[in-house]
């Protein structure tokens, strides 16, 4: 069935265009095909995110309340990121009526995100405000300034680093990635702006009411308990009584859990993105056991003719590369419009200038003018290198009396792919140094953004490789709902690592930050580092559980895209905020001691020196 419309107008009449098609008695009729696919992908959309916030928000709404222990402290963070993901997606809305259509994937991944994030930010923001209201006696503005100059500034630093992964996403030059671009540095811009204007505005209307609605008897001031606190100042002298032992156990752990990346296998599904229960992809599903797989998606030569087509100079042109085409081992069969016939050219193009013969090619696109369309079935699948090779050989073949065009999913596929391999490079540069400059100016230190920027590293690929073994090697796919085709979505490694490498930079900027308060007023890198896990520990905890139910509620939607990134994203942050941040920071800490906080003297002349030790006097 053809189209008369555009696939972006077709959209938006699909659901006429399904009524119309009619009935056949007897048999059941499943529309497919491209049109069909992203329809029901954006069906799938919409149903994704109603489920995703029917889990992730009322598990977040109880971590919240556990951290809090008020109903007033635990609401707070949940409007800021319902304000983040609203105020996004209009913004996204007049930024589509702009510039042209928007991915499928970014309203799940705005939601995602706005949800995680926002909570995240707002989060650090409210419990630094319940330390600092109990220690300055009910004296709001106070508290409200000291939280903004601490926790506020810790989350602009937080939201440049997640910045740099979005900024990072447009160098390469294809609209999803532009999309995401897009869609990520707003909603994290809005999430930022939201924890520094927002947030204080309500936090200086409550004042010393934060912690009011206790769940049971007296609330707390402080959102961890002194039990808690002291258990995360043990975890701290356990780990740094042993860090030599401790460091190798994490790192062996997570480059064992990093493995299966080394077999990875990126691919650009389509129908495969969505459940059976869809009709695209169940009709899909019918074509390939009906079809033969290669038939359905050959690689299409749009070739332009040096005459005609009827005429026999482009008939004998035509001919000629089809000859030529067909002795390539990768082919299997190669058929045109001169296919129709046999013979010369001249009795070829006696053939195709009859009138019938002529309406009907012209009627299903095969010719026209000058053009002619050349189909090429490959011996393997689209995604197989030999078929990769085949284009690539197609593209540099000598075809005289013919420019040729080679399009088609195969190509197409392979265009994808080559574009991230040729751009991944540039995201990996800019992240990673943008990453270590942002986070020098923050802490003044040669090693510690250096040191920030492997663990990550480590952290993110441990994510990554979980996802490769679930949807590429099928382990656990069945208890996940998940239909894996033995490769993995080609985004995914670089949308999880530009992601993922931002909010785990959040914990760390979050984390050294009060190591840095403690080490400036101390001088102690040891204690320093207690402290710092003592204060942070269990709210990184927290954020990272908020994120992980946020997230992780996308593992149980339709599209399976959303279901890897919410696997990928999930497992990362948990890993970055356990065995990196409360195993191995600590570790390395204590192995690196003094060394942790050095930069040449030149750079910052102002510091001023206490017991030998290097200090700067405004805090992060």
């Amino acid at each position: 069935m053809q189209l008369k419309e555009d696939t972006a107008e077709a959209l938006k009449h699909f659901d006429e265009i399904r009524e119309a098609v009619p009935e056949i008695t007897g048999a059941d009729t499943y529309l497919t095909g491209n049109t069909a696919v992203f329809a029901d992908m954006n069906e799938a959309v919409k149903k994704d995110i109603f489920r995703a916030e029917l889990i992730g928000m009322p598990l977040a709404l109880i971590i919240l309340l556990l951290v809090f222990r008020t109903v007033t402290a635990a609401v707070l963070p949940l409007i800021a990121g319902l304000v983040s993901v609203s105020v996004t997606m209009g913004a996204l809305y007049f930024g589509a009526a702009l510039d042209g259509a928007i991915s499928n994937f970014l309203p799940n991944v705005v939601t995602m995100l706005g949800l995680a994030v926002g909570i995240d930010y707002a989060l650090f923001v409210v419990s630094r405000f319940r330390e600092e209201i109990a220690r300055a006696d009910g004296h709001t503005e106070r508290a409200v300034a000291v939280s903004c100059a601490t926790a506020g500034k810790a989350v602009i630093f937080s939201g440049a680093a997640v910045w740099i992964g979005f900024l990072a996403m447009a160098m390469i030059e294809l609209p999803i990635f532009k999309s995401f671009s897009m869609g990520g540095i707003t909603v994290v811009l809005v999430s930022v702006l939201a924890a520094n204007t927002l947030l204080p505005a309500l936090l200086g209307m409550l004042g010393p009411r934060i912690d009011s609605l206790p769940l049971w008897g007296r609330s707390a001031a402080d959102p961890v308990s002194g039990q808690a606190r002291g258990a995360w100042r043990k975890i701290s002298a356990f780990v740094m009584a042993r860090p030599v032992v401790i460091s190798a156990a994490v790192i062996a752990l997570l480059l064992l859990t990093m493995l299966p990346v080394k077999s990875m296998k990126a691919g650009i599904p389509a129908a495969e993105v969505l459940p059976p229960s869809y009709d695209s992809r169940y009709g899909f599903e019918l074509l390939k056991q009906a079809y033969d797989e290669r038939e359905l998606s050959p690689i299409i030569v749009a070739a332009e003719l040096p005459d005609a087509y009827g005429t026999p100079q482009s008939i004998q042109a035509v001919k000629t590369y089809m000859d030529q085409v067909r002795r390539l081992p990768e082919v299997h069969r190669v058929e045109s419009y001169v296919s129709l016939t046999r013979g010369t050219a001249e009795e070829s193009a006696d053939y195709i200038t009859r009138p019938h013969i002529r309406e009907q090619l012209e009627k299903y696109h095969v010719v026209r003018d000058r053009m002619a369309a050349i189909a090429v079935v490959p011996k393997n699948g689209d995604a197989d290198d030999a078929t990769q090779a085949l284009v690539a050989g197609l593209r540099k073949m000598e075809t005289p009396g013919l420019r040729t065009y080679i399009t088609g999913n195969p190509p197409y596929k392979l265009d994808i792919l080559q574009e991230m391999k040729k751009g991944i490079p540039s995201v990996l540069l800019f992240v990673f140094i943008t990453t270590y400059i942002i986070l020098f100016a923050a802490f003044r230190s040669v090693i510690l953004p250096l040191k920030a920027v492997v663990m990550n590293v480590l952290s993110l690929g441990a994510g990554l490789g979980i996802v490769v073994r679930v949807f590429q090697e099928g382990a656990g796919a069945g208890w996940l709902g998940v239909s894996h085709t033995g490769s993995i979505f080609a985004l995914l490694p670089i949308l999880i690592f530009c992601v993922v490498f931002g909010i785990s930079m959040d914990y760390e900027v979050i984390l050294l930050s009060r190591i840095k308060e403690s080490y400036q007023a101390t001088g102690d890198n040891e204690l320093s580092t207690a402290e710092g896990l003592e204060k942070t520990g269990g709210m990184i905890t927290s954020a990272a559980l908020i994120l992980a139910v946020v997230v992780g509620a996308f593992i149980f939607t339709d599209n399976e895209v959303m279901k890897a990134i919410g696997l990928g994203l999930t497992a990362a942050v948990l890993l970055d905020a356990t065995v990196v941040r409360i195993l191995l920071v600590p570790a390395f800490m204590k192995l690196l001691g003094r060394a942790n906080w050095w930069s040449p003297a030149w750079l910052f002349p102002s510091r001023k020196r206490r017991d030998g030790e290097s200090f700067r006097e405004d805090p992060v």
